[in-house]
């Protein structure tokens, strides 16, 4: 035998208990990052929320401009629109 290797089975069970035990959860452990560090929003995609935040704020700004407009000039507008 050559020096400095195991003995068969030696090494047979060390490689059993490598595939049976340390594998399987090394392999889930790295599986489970991964899908933790994808749930988290990318940085492009936290500019777009922003941004469509900030459209949302304006829209609705100009949305209650326009109905004061209409309150002053057409006060029975909501009655007649349904809403």
């Amino acid at each position: 035998m050559i020096p400095g290797m195991l003995m068969g089975g030696t090494g047979f069970i060390l490689a059993l208990i490598f595939l049976t035990i340390v594998a399987p959860i090394w392999i889930v452990a790295h599986y489970l990052t991964r899908w933790r560090s994808s749930r988290r929003l990318s940085g492009a995609d936290e500019k777009t929320l922003g941004d469509l935040a900030q459209a949302a704020r304006s829209m609705e700004a100009r949305i209650a401009a326009l109905e004061k407009i209409l309150d002053a000039e057409a006060p029975g507008w909501r009655s007649r629109s349904g809403g």
